[in-house]
């Protein structure tokens, strides 16, 4: 595979589940202070779906989405994640577990996604990988089903966070966020260009999404590590 075609998850493997593997590390800190942030947004208009997007496959949204749903397990709270990028799922690869039955199954074959879902060594995430890709995602997402599923987990879960598509690559991203509470977005500390940021966010105002927040991916620190800063 060549490195363009290589996602961030797949170029910076180091990060992947950083807050379970290293919750001591200062990148972990970084996860808990948007964690808490993220808190501050909901003081005056609560919410429970979030879904956590980006501009394009290679800012790391995958990764921030795993490990906010971690470090927020860990402070006791009850969490779901669920991969909704139907087009190039990863996150079973970050919790390294099976994809057979996931996301897809509940809608397509009503599987229960209590079912569906696969637990962790922390008792209160569950983690609803993408199960098998459809022929039309986009269909999938919008289905009725879709949309009903949230409500069912938004009253079983504290929170429930949702790995997106990117916005600008396919229409997946803006079906979505029409359905969920929040969306926070992930772009890529001196990569994302301004215009393109902004391009992402009168999309997702088109969808009526509510955009909570912007994270910079990739922060360079002074020892050339890199973390999450979430504004």
């Amino acid at each position: 595979m060549s490195t363009e075609s290589q996602t961030f998850e797949e170029k910076n493997p180091e990060l992947a589940l950083i807050t379970f593997r290293s919750p001591g590390s200062v990148i972990s800190e970084a996860y808990r202070t948007l964690r808490t942030n993220l808190g501050f947004a909901a003081i005056e208009q609560p919410f429970r779906t979030i879904m956590v997007t980006s501009p394009s496959a290679s800012d790391g949204k995958s990764t921030i989405v795993s490990n906010l749903a971690v470090v927020t397990a860990q402070a006791g709270h009850n969490v779901m994640l669920v991969d909704c990028d139907l087009r190039k799922p990863i996150q079973h690869k970050i919790f390294q577990m099976p994809n057979h039955t996931g996301f897809t199954n509940c809608i397509l074959n009503k599987v229960e996604p209590e079912q569906a879902a696969q637990d962790l060594i922390l008792g209160n995430l569950k983690v609803l990988t993408s199960g098998p890709i459809p022929p039309n995602p986009a269909e999938i997402l919008n289905a009725e089903r879709t949309r009903s599923l949230w409500t069912s987990l938004a009253a079983q879960y504290d929170y429930v966070f949702i790995d997106s598509p990117p916005v600008l690559e396919v229409a997946d991203a803006s079906i979505l966020a029409s359905q969920v509470d929040a969306v926070l977005l992930v772009v890529r500390y001196g990569v994302t260009r301004t215009e393109i940021a902004r391009q992402v966010k009168e999309q997702l105002a088109r969808a009526n999404a509510r955009l909570i927040g912007v994270v910079l991916n990739q922060v360079k620190m002074g020892s050339g590590q890199y973390y999450p800063y979430g504004s």
